[in-house]
Formats: C-alpha cells, structure tokens, sequence
C-alpha cells in the first residue's frame, strides 16, 4: 500500500512511490505500470527526476547483455507509454517527458513522488536539528521515514541498472533512520528506537553507524550488557571478514560504556565523530566557478562517478573548488569526509604508503605494516606493504565516503588508492590532466571571467574602493591572468597598501620584469607557486616551454608559432606542446578543431616565469 504524499499533488495527478516497489495511484486507485520492460524504464526516469537519463543508461536498464537492433526504438514507445501515464505539466499541456541532448528528462514535483518528498522533509529534519530544535528534527525525520515501505524497487532489482539506482534509495534511507535515532536518544527516548535498530543491523551487519546508534539505545534503556555484546559481535564480524577493527569512535563509544559513561548525552558528539570530517576550513574567499561548482557537486552525487580529476595551472583555484564542494556535501556522504595531501610542503610527493597510513588514520582503517620494507621520510613504509591496499579497498566497498587527495603530482602515486568498487568518492586535484587515469570525469579550471575575478578583487579590497577606478581594476586582474592565487595575494597587498592607487598598481604588474615581484602578500608568494609547477615539468618541457614563452605572451601561438620557436617539424611540435597540455601548462580550445588552426596559451604568469628562466632573469 502507498501512503499518499505529506504534501498533495493536484487533484487528479499521478504519484509514485520508489521506496518499496513501483506503484502508482491516481486519486487513490492503483494504476497500472505495464509490462516489466517498460516500468524498468518509469522506475530509471523516476529514479532521477528532473535529470536528463542518457539513452544508453535506459538501454542498459532495461536489457543489460545484449540490447536488440530496435532497442532505440522500443525506448520510444516505452517512454510514449510513461508520457500517457503521467500526462501534461503545468498550465501549458508540456509533456512531463522531453527528449534533447542529454537524454530524456522527466519533470515531476515533490507531491508526486515519494523520493523527492523523502529528502525534502530529511533536509528539514537536518536544519532542525542543526538550530538544536531535536523534537522538531526527530518528528520531520519520522515523517520521511514513514515513506519507507521497504527494499526500494524491489520488484525490478533483477535489472542491474535498476539495482545500483536502489542501493543508493536505500542507503539514504539507512542514512536518515540512523539521524533519527540518534536524536531520539538524544532526546532521551532511546526505547522507540531500539527494536528498529536491530533489525536494520541484521540486514546490514556491516554497517558502523547503526551498530553505534543499537549501542547507545540499548545503553540508555539500561540493558549494558546487551550493548557490549553488540560491540563485541561486531569487532569479531570485522576481523573474521575482513580483518578489520571498529573505527577509534566506535572503540571510544565502548570504552565509555564500560566506564558506564552516560552516552546519552553524547550522542551528538558520537553523530559527529560517525561522520569522520577532517577537512581544512572552507575558503572564505571563494568567488566564481558556479558552472565547474554545478558540475562538480552533479557529479559527486551520481552513482555512476567514483573519481573526478579537477585540473589546472597553478593557481587556478583547484583546491578551493574541490574543498567548497566537500563542505556542501555533508548530507551526501554519511561515512566522512576526508582531506590529504599528496605533497609535503616542500613540494616532494608523498609516497603511496605514507599517503594510505594518513587515510587509515582518518578513517580507522587498520593498513598492515611490513617490518622488512624501508621507511620513507615520514617514518612510514616507503612502499605500499602488502595487504595495505586490500584493506584500504575493502574500506571503500562498506561506506560511502568523500576522498580529497589534493595537488597530485602524478597517475602512480594514486592509482592504488582510487575505489575499485563501492559507494564512495575521490576528488584529485592536480595541475596535470592524469591522462593515465580511466575511467574518470575531468573538470578543468581555466582563468575565471572577468567579473568574477573582479569579485574577488572586490572582496578583498572592498568595493567602494573597487569603484574608484573600475578600469584600473580590471587591468589589474588581467594582468594577474585572472588566476584566483594572483588575484587574491593583489588584493591582500592592496589591502595592506591603502594609500597606493589602483592605476600605479596595475602599471606595476603591467611590467613583465616587475610583475612577479609585485605578487608577495607575506608568505604567499605567486612565484614560488609557478616554480614549484615549473619543477613538475620534464626537463625538456621545460626547455620548450621557455622557448614558447615569448610568442605565447604576444597573445597566445599556433602551431606555426610553435614549429618556428622550437627550430623543429610539425610532428615534433604537436609531440610537444600535447605533452605540455597534458602536464598543464599550456591550454588549448575545448572544441574539436585541427591543430594548425588552434591557438594554443600560457598563462600569462607562468609565461612571465618561464621567460624568467630562459632568459636568466633570475638566479638559478
């Protein structure tokens, strides 16, 4: 049986229920769904409502080994049938299911669809609780749990489309009881939870956070034993299956209770600690980047995307887009959020042990140490021990986390780290494009617009004094290759520096032999940035980039710019500025277009910084 919607559609409209098995009511009769086929094709539409579904997701949902010639063509008259069913949208008759680009896309509100309606009232459970309203934020978050019938879509999980699109129906759904028992016990009304609990635990025995939150209700309503006993269950299921320990909360969450500790009261603390949050501040001065923002979070909350490569030159802002992203995706990833450098602040890569050992302790990941390999400059193994990786890999397939592994100087110092199976996600930032890497999105992060990079400028500077000289602003941006570093350590020095004019300012960075002097705010230095970019370069891009770098300053090059700076053939100058594109210090266009008509760019910053070095401006 379906509930009908916290929130009533219209009279006469259809709505769907994915949390269970696919059903349908109209004005409380059941509708009919039509044959197996072509509710596999409601239940993908449904499933990401207001999204355009790309064909091939469709096809593969729906006949997932060998799709018949005419499979294009049943997807019509199955999409046709869902068309019928839903009817028109809005006051203009629109059909609720278009065809463009990115495939087909359904329009449906939230009272005509339980999962819509679901993450909605488990939004507003969160913001409750969040402002300390816990009887406001248990009733919203009971209220989506009442949604719940079931195994979502447990009719048609025999497609494997279908399966993957459920598990992550479900997931939220765990992810939503586990918040609400935690604010029941909270609440002091630990009782209502318990046997709920228990049964979750049964079906997912796995799952840490559940068994956290048995512990406390069990705890709370006076039955310790019972509440050790789950611990020690779990503890022997980790290391039988996957020779694993609980993570330090859950061990701490123990420790307490044999202390008889009232946790109860902690159980805030204990949802804290069950997220694993161990990220640097959000940028406070984050500006711009709304369409790689868009994408980046799109991305992060499809099923289907495990890594995203964020690339760029240095100073582009890579890192900020990545730790914006990560600091608005608390509700999506329930198992934690994480952040390590790939590089040691002299700019030297981490080895993979060093940076797996840091992940381990974030996420409590017990990482097998081999006394017989060597140790590296931190005092870890130099080489990945063995077992290490498994272990790590096991991890990823049991939660759904987000990794950051931020300024990646290269495919092999990751490779071993990215999720082979599993709900979570990576985010690698790094200035190369990591070619080696597959199947992974990429999101490159060029010069910002000029308003946006006079938006930051403004924010730093202010912006009465940004209208004082407009013009003299955006010469000042330009000049800084609208690059969010170069732009932002301006605006610091400008900030410092009140009394000097914007126009004098700009005619400073206007100066190629000056510019890079005048990019220092403190300890930030823009030319340090650029040389620790210039050190990841081959020895012979190095040597061509600052052969380029005089042309490409005059406004970018071609390809005939480049044969005749080089001294060399066509092949050799495709062969190397392809590999300078690849190592991202050079830019091309992002459309299709023959490469002696592309016009190929420098930042102009690293342009200044190459020319530097070709033409010993500066000491070695």
């Amino acid at each position: 049986m379906i509930r009908p919607p916290a929130r009533p559609a219209a009279a006469g409209a259809v709505y769907f229920s994915l949390l269970g098995p696919l059903t349908a009511v109209r004005d409380g009769r059941p509708l009919p769904l039509g044959p197996r086929k072509q509710r596999l094709v409601l239940a993908t539409l449904l499933s990401r409502p207001n999204t355009p579904v790309p064909v091939d997701v469709l096809t593969d949902a729906v006949w997932p080994d060998d799709p018949p010639r005419t499979a294009r063509k049943n997807l019509q008259v199955y999409v046709s049938a869902a068309r019928a069913l839903l009817g028109s949208s809005g006051d203009d008759g629109r059909d609720r299911v278009v065809h463009g680009c990115g495939g087909y896309r359904l329009t449906i509100d939230e009272g005509e669809l339980d999962t819509l309606r679901f993450r909605s009232l488990a939004r507003a459970g969160r913001a409750a609780g969040e402002r300390g309203d816990l009887r406001t934020a248990a009733r919203l978050l009971r209220e989506a749990l009442d949604l719940w019938e079931g195994p979502p879509l447990n009719d048609l999980r025999d497609s494997t489309g279908v399966a993957e699109e459920a598990e992550r129906l479900e997931a939220r759904c765990l992810t939503v009881y586990e918040e609400w028992a935690e604010t029941e016990i909270e609440l002091g009304r630990a009782a209502v939870a318990v046997d709920g609990l228990r049964d979750l635990v049964e079906r997912h025995p796995l799952r840490e956070r559940l068994r956290a939150a048995w512990m406390n209700s069990l705890h709370q309503s006076g039955r310790q034993a019972e509440a050790l006993a789950v611990y020690d269950d779990y503890r022997q299921l980790l290391a039988r299956e996957l020779g694993l320990e609980p993570s330090p909360a859950m061990a701490a969450l123990y420790r307490a209770m044999l202390g008889r500790g009232r946790t109860a009261r902690t159980a805030a603390a204990t949802r804290e600690r069950a997220h694993g949050t161990a990220l640097p501040a959000a940028p406070k001065d984050f500006t711009g980047r709304r369409e790689e923002l868009r994408e980046l979070l799109a991305l992060l909350g499809s099923p289907d995307e495990r890594v995203v490569v964020v690339s760029g030159p240095a100073g582009s802002g890579k890192s900020a887009l990545a730790l914006r992203a990560a600091h608005l995706l608390d509700d999506g990833f329930p198992d934690g959020r994480f952040h390590v450098q790939v590089r040691r602040e002299d700019g030297s890569t981490r080895t993979q042990a060093e940076v797996l050992g840091e992940l381990g302790r974030l996420c409590g990941v017990r990482v097998p140490v081999d006394p017989a390999v060597p140790t590296g400059p931190e005092g870890g193994p130099a080489a990945v021990p063995q077992g290490a990786e498994d272990a790590w890999q096991r991890w990823l397939a049991l939660h759904r986390a987000l990794i950051v592994l931020d300024d990646v100087p290269d495919e092999a110092s990751v490779r071993g780290l990215l999720p082979h199976s599993g709900p979570s996600s990576v985010v690698l930032t790094a200035r190369g494009q990591l070619a080696g890497l597959a199947p992974v999105h990429r999101i490159a992060t060029a010069a910002l617009a000029d308003g946006e990079a006079l938006e930051l400028l403004g924010r730093l500077i202010g912006p009465g004094r940004l209208r004082t000289d407009p013009a003299a602003a955006l010469r000042i941006v330009r000049a800084c290759g609208a690059l969010p570093l170069a732009v932002g350590v301006s605006g610091m020095r400008l900030a410092v520096l009140r009394h000097l004019p914007l126009a004098e300012y700009a005619d400073r960075l206007a100066d190629p032999s000056a510019a890079l002097d005048e990019l220092v705010a403190g300890d930030i230095s823009v030319r340090l940035r650029m040389a620790s970019g210039w050190q990841d370069l081959s020895a012979d891009d190095r040597r061509a980039l600052g052969r380029l770098a005089g042309p490409a300053q005059d406004g970018g090059f071609t390809l005939d710019g480049a044969m005749e700076a080089l001294g060399c053939g066509e092949r050799a100058a495709i062969r190397t500025v392809e590999s300078l594109i690849d190592a991202g210090a050079v830019t091309s266009p992002t459309g299709e277009v023959t490469a002696h008509a592309a016009l190929y760019e420098v930042p102009r910053l690293l342009c200044l910084y190459a020319r530097e070095r070709e033409g010993a401006l500066i000491p070695e």
